[in-house]
């Protein structure tokens, strides 16, 4: 009698006997027209970023004063740097500065879009007015600020009698820092609450009304439900807000140009009026130093808030 195969078992040997066919590998060409575009914007980075850091660290090396004949004196810039005091107040102050200016103009800004966000009259008109110090330039806002903490703020501290404010602050060594931060904090609350309000509008009402039902308290949505939708914005600004503060330079100038004596100097100041002097080469090693505090800030910035910067949707 003839043995007959299960069909399962014929079925089985038969997709194993044929051969799948070869999916064949097709390599992705890039299209052209991308390389028109990113080389022409590599070649300007290059020669506008790149190029002069290289060239600045390189100078930073030599005793060059920015023109003529030099010598290569290795790290003997950096190390007068690390022992030079004013340097060292300047990096003191601008780090301070922006530590004070950064929490100031994110809470602020972040309370005002709160406001902008919420079921108010003249939503819009309002955003337009506070928006209006992004349009102007710093050093203006610096020498209209300094008229009124110079003139129209003495004469009310005089007024209601009160002695911290019958001077200008700007003349005063311990309270001219102030004035910066309040001068700072003005013109860039506006972007900052801008950032707020596009997070803001991307948290959906429904969590609200939900929280509300429950009995949640104002404070316990905004802590529970508004604080981390947004916390990626929050993230923005505060990474953002630290680089701007570092790099400030317009507004102290147009304040107290780095006065009383040395009091509001930022390294920035201190970069530039190094090179007036004709110390080229110790500034560049000024800068270079400050770069890479700027990036170990940026990288600590980064890794604390990993995870964090999540937005709502």
């Amino acid at each position: 009698m003839a043995q007959t195969t299960p069909p399962d078992l014929d079925r089985a040997t038969g997709s194993d006997a044929v051969t799948a066919p070869a999916v064949r590998s097709t390599r992705r060409r890039t299209d052209p027209i991308y390389y028109l575009f990113l080389f022409p914007a590599l070649i300007l980075f290059s020669l506008a970023i790149t190029l002069p850091a290289v060239l600045g660290f390189l100078y930073s090396l030599t005793n060059s004063i920015g023109f003529g004949d030099w010598d290569f004196i290795g790290l003997r810039n950096y190390i007068a740097v690390f022992r030079d005091e004013g340097i060292v107040s300047a990096y003191t102050f601008t780090l301070g500065f922006s530590l004070v200016t950064v929490i100031a103009a994110n809470l602020i800004a972040f309370a005002l879009a709160l406001g902008l966000t919420s079921r108010i009259r003249l939503q819009t008109a309002l955003r337009t007015i506070y928006v209006i110090p992004m349009v102007i330039s710093g050093i203006i806002i610096a020498f209209v600020f300094k008229f009124l903490f110079s003139n129209s703020l003495p004469v009310i501290g005089q007024a209601l009698g009160i002695d911290v404010l019958s001077t200008s602050i700007l003349a005063n060594e311990n309270l001219a820092w102030l004035g910066i931060v309040i001068v700072t904090a003005w013109s860039t609350i506006p972007g900052a609450m801008l950032i707020y309000v596009a997070g803001l509008v991307t948290v959906p009402e429904e969590l609200y009304e939900a929280a509300s039902i429950d009995g949640t308290s104002a404070v316990g949505r905004l802590w529970h439900i508004t604080l981390p939708l947004v916390s990626g914005y929050i993230v923005i600004n505060t990474i953002l807000g630290f680089k701007n503060y570092l790099n400030a330079y317009d507004i102290v100038v147009g304040l107290t140009d780095g006065g009383p004596g040395t009091a509001t100097r930022t390294v920035a100041m201190s970069i530039f009026k190094g090179f007036d002097g004709g110390d080229y080469g110790y500034q560049m090693a000024n800068a270079a130093v400050f770069f890479i505090i700027s990036i170990i800030i940026a990288l600590v910035q980064l890794r604390l808030t990993r995870g964090k910067a999540t937005f709502g949707s």
